[in-house]
């Protein structure tokens, strides 16, 4: 069984004591594939250097909301250079949080439209962070799919309802599905991942975030997100070897990752590239 996490933040320093050990448990966990978003400037560099180590981690490069302040022209020139990296798969972490609001909202819209143009002129992917933010994010999605047909990313951490969920999968989009689905009354989710199907939903962790149940108030890391695909699995009356078959070939397509032998790094996620 080969699991892909879509969205994990390997680079934090909660990883920097045995950040070895925990690429071994996620192989053995079966996880052979980690996508690794960056979200500050200063960050992007240590997720590159990881992805440069070893062969079955990825990165993504970006500017994620509660930083946009710190959002310029010289910054988009980065990550335009950052992008071209070989093992760069996608633009993010992006979006807008209306949560926290730690950058003024319309600073927060700026910075997105821009990285949204970045993705689009690269041919490459979005990872988008939402929150408290639904018919914002929804407002600025449709209006960057209208200009450029053929764009993809996925709604990391969804937290929309089933209505939400069907217009982001029409349009091409994946639901970014981890260990909120395992909690006791995430009967919302829930409801949005039958909406969609498993033909909609990518699997990821968020580690060191957002622990699946049996974790909670501990670390997270890439080896639990066996426990996100039997919950899946649970709630879809599918085999989880299923979950894992069909997941995986949907983060292959969206983030161009190839599969067979060369995109199949179980066995060598911590060996070098």
């Amino acid at each position: 069984m080969i699991l892909i996490d879509t969205h994990c933040h390997l680079d934090d320093s909660a990883f920097d004591p045995d950040r070895e050990e925990v690429l071994a448990r996620a192989r053995m966990a079966g996880v052979g594939t980690l996508i690794l978003p960056g979200v500050e400037p200063e960050g992007i560099p240590r997720v590159l250097a990881l992805a440069e180590r070893y062969r079955g981690l990825y990165a993504a490069v970006g500017i994620h909301p509660h930083v946009a302040s710190t959002f310029s022209p010289q910054i988009l020139a980065q990550l335009r250079a950052w992008a071209r990296h070989p093992r760069v798969v996608a633009i993010g972490e992006i979006g807008l949080d209306f949560y926290r609001d730690r950058s003024p909202r319309p600073v927060q819209r700026e910075a997105f439209r821009a990285q949204l143009e970045l993705a689009g002129e690269l041919g490459l992917p979005v990872i988008i962070h939402e929150r408290e933010a639904h018919e914002a994010i929804m407002q600025e999605l449709e209006r960057w799919i209208a200009a450029r047909p053929g764009a993809r990313g996925v709604l990391h951490a969804f937290s929309g309802d089933p209505g939400m969920a069907r217009i982001a999968v029409a349009w091409g989009f994946f639901l970014g599905i981890g260990g909120p689905l395992t909690y006791p009354r995430a009967e919302g989710l829930w409801a949005a991942v039958r909406a969609v199907g498993l033909d909609g939903l990518v699997l990821e962790t968020d580690a060191p975030y957002l622990p699946p149940q049996p974790y909670r108030g501990r670390r997270n890391e890439p080896a639990y997100l066996r426990d996100v695909a039997e919950a899946l699995a649970q709630l879809l009356g599918l085999p989880v070897a299923h979950i894992a078959q069909q997941t995986t070939a949907n983060a292959c397509r969206l983030f161009r990752i190839p599969q067979g032998p060369e995109g199949d790094p179980v066995r060598s996620l911590l060996r070098d590239p």
